[in-house]
């Protein structure tokens, strides 16, 4: 059995992991197609097993292709994913094309399982964003890949340069691209304003008033989803504003979603309690002697698991 390197192996999928990536691929998630499946691949490809837990793998190996190719073992009936930077749960097995041999996999494990994007994904294999585009939750997917649509990857995992690479991949959930829900009316008079991009991206109108000299919260769109409780980490996309300079702090629109605003903001964290999935909620923060006045607005996309030390 060829042996791949631990540290390469974890590097591999470990550095994908809420990373940004500048040359997200893009599709129109309102024209999703799943029709573009191989059932050559289905015939060359036996999967065995529970959604989630570690598969059973046999491949008529060697595996030679002209082209990538995915096919839809199990189709899910969850959310579907709708854009490179919209969060998922996914675990994924990797083996040799040539061989038939496994090389790495992620952990299995509930309670570890990372957030990722197709954005994340494709940073180092390109070829799997047409595998992940418009997948469903609940799905397992089959894609083998070509080394010209995964550069430097087989080096990268002690395989063969001209080595065709089969993912094994479960897609466990699908969060929310943005905030879905009912609009919600507020009194606006010396709060922000925020408007929105159709992809969702918010932008914050900061009035020329001083600031709130307590924290003030709104539910600007109320989402039907399960309430967020205290121990959870919850999956947002969110824009961080100065309230004096009305400049933008930090945005993860169009980079990669945050499970760290426990860590970064509590007080914001702390005000999402009770909210529910598929909220945007407006947090302006009080200045205080160490920071500014400042607006949070946050979209509340789902709760992932709580990140193991």
């Amino acid at each position: 059995m060829r042996k791949t390197s631990a540290v390469l192996a974890t590097l591999s999928l470990a550095v994908l992991a809420l990373t940004g990536c500048t040359a997200a691929p893009t599709f129109d998630g309102a024209a999703c197609d799943r029709s573009g499946g191989s059932s050559g691949l289905a015939d060359a490809v036996t999967v065995e097993g529970d959604l989630g837990a570690k598969p059973d793998v046999s491949i008529f190996s060697p595996l030679h292709l002209e082209k990538s190719a995915f096919t839809d073992v199990i189709v899910g009936d969850g959310r579907a994913v709708e854009s490179a930077q919209q969060p998922m749960l996914l675990e994924l097995s990797l083996y040799s094309g040539d061989s038939g041999e496994f090389v790495t996999e992620t952990t299995y494990d509930p309670s570890a399982t990372q957030v990722s994007t197709i954005a994340n994904w494709s940073a180092q294999f390109p070829g799997l964003s047409d595998a992940l585009e418009c997948a469903t939750g609940g799905s397992r997917i089959v894609s083998a890949l070509t080394p010209d649509d995964a550069p430097g990857a087989p080096e990268a995992l002690g395989l063969d340069a001209d080595d065709n690479m089969v993912f094994v991949i479960d897609v466990l959930d699908v969060f929310l691209p943005k905030a879905e829900g009912a609009l919600q009316f507020n009194d606006a008079r010396g709060m922000p304003t925020v408007v929105r991009a159709p992809d969702g991206t918010p932008g914050v109108i900061i009035p020329d008033t001083a600031a709130p000299t307590s924290q003030a919260v709104q539910t600007l769109i109320a989402g039907d989803g399960e309430k967020l409780v205290e121990g959870q980490t919850p999956v947002v996309n969110f824009t961080a504003l100065n309230w004096d300079d009305k400049k933008i702090v930090r945005t993860t629109w169009g980079d990669a979603v945050s499970l760290d605003l426990p860590q970064i903001a509590p007080p914001i964290a702390e005000a999402l309690i009770g909210q529910t999935v598929g909220s945007q909620v407006l947090v302006v923060a009080p200045k205080t002697e160490q920071t500014e006045a400042m607006v949070f607005v946050v979209d509340i996309l789902g709760a992932g698991p709580v990140p193991t030390p």
